[in-house]
């Protein structure tokens, strides 16, 4: 087991964070430790798997990250994958500057200072989430995934289960899949296509990525926009998105992306803003 220290640049929204960790974490795959204000996650690696435990402190300048890997040799690369889904390299004064004057979110500002934007420690297993996410609440959705794990998915150190490979799900039947997750046929029919896709090359550092997940059956502009954001694209904007509109006050996409319009380039910071405050109790 190694111990890093990861530095982080102040102002850190903690607690947010971890918020959303929790609510979207795993069954199997994660584990959330609130009272210490940990996150576990079984991550794949070029050479096996790793267990990663990131501990989050308010006003720290560090993530205190604990790493069990089956190779050593992938500590590093384990590093940089929580670094992304932490999204840890991000200027928070910059961003937050940048919504200093106005209207709509510099009171979010103010209240949640440094609020990162939840990132991904592997593209596709957040594709299939953001699948099995479509048109259900995120806890139903971290049910299917957490099925999905379990039936199909690898140890990993620590106790959980890497999430299950594009070779793995497309080497099987879509009854079956759809029986395993309980979900839809058409829900299963896209993740089957989904993971015939990555196989056969889909890249999300491919200029036509978005485009080449548009043709797949089943996936339309909220999964692209919202798979952006989960990737550290800083302006992806899922306008379409349910929660989103209703903070905005907005009766359609076209509403909501126009209200967007003055925070390029940083409107998937003001989506996590918006998130954070409508999921927020007590909201601020």
């Amino acid at each position: 087991m190694a111990t890093l220290r990861l530095p982080v640049a102040l102002p850190f929204a903690v607690e947010p964070l971890l918020a959303t960790l929790r609510r979207h974490a795993v069954p199997g795959h994660e584990r959330h430790d609130a009272p210490v204000g940990a996150h576990c996650i079984a991550i794949r690696t070029s050479r096996g798997s790793a267990y990663a435990a990131a501990k989050l402190r308010p006003d720290a300048e560090e993530v205190i990250l604990r790493v069990d890997a089956t190779h050593r040799s992938d500590i590093e690369e384990v590093e940089a994958a929580v670094r992304r889904w932490l999204d840890l390299d991000t200027d928070p004064a910059l961003v937050d500057a940048a919504f200093a004057s106005d209207a709509v979110l510099a009171p979010l500002v103010r209240a949640r200072p440094g609020l990162r934007v939840l990132g991904s420690t592997d593209w596709f297993t957040t594709a299939v989430g953001t699948v099995l996410g479509q048109q259900v609440s995120v806890g139903a959705a971290a049910t299917f995934a957490g099925r999905l794990v379990a039936a199909f998915g690898d140890d990993a150190p620590g106790g959980l289960r890497c999430s299950p490979t594009p070779q793995r799900l497309v080497s099987l039947d879509q009854e079956e899949l759809r029986a395993t997750i309980g979900t839809t046929r058409s829900r299963a029919r896209t993740v089957h296509e989904l993971a015939r896709a990555a196989c056969d090359g889909l890249d999300p550092e491919s200029a036509s990525f978005g485009r080449d997940l548009l043709a797949l059956p089943g996936i339309g502009p909220w999964t692209v926009d919202y798979l952006a954001l989960r990737t550290g694209d800083p302006d992806a904007y899922p306008a379409g998105d349910l929660v989103l509109r209703r903070a905005l006050g907005a009766e359609t996409t076209r509403e909501a992306t126009a209200l967007a319009a003055q925070w390029r380039p940083w409107r998937a910071y003001a989506v996590a803003h918006l998130w954070a405050h409508a999921t927020s109790d007590p909201a601020p």
